[in-house]
């Protein structure tokens, strides 16, 4: 299994729920979440599916909410 980490401009619990649905609807995913006490308020996915198509999904998913995402280097 591989973790994907994004750095996001996420800021609290409310904002991690706007983006759950489209989160969870992203086959491929096996977990996800939010760290929230960094500053860079980190996004992880586990997956063991095709890292470029997972990592664009969640682009297009948090994006659509209106929030940013960079994908951290690994």
């Amino acid at each position: 299994m591989k973790t994907l980490r994004f750095k996001s401009s996420l800021k609290c619990n409310g904002c991690v729920n706007a983006i759950k649905p489209g989160m969870q609807s992203i086959d491929g995913i096996k977990s996800w979440r939010v760290i929230l006490d960094v500053q860079d308020k980190v996004i992880e996915v586990d997956t063991e599916d095709d890292e470029e198509k997972i990592a664009k999904a969640v682009q297009e998913a948090v994006t659509r909410e209106g929030y940013s995402l960079e994908k951290l280097s690994d």
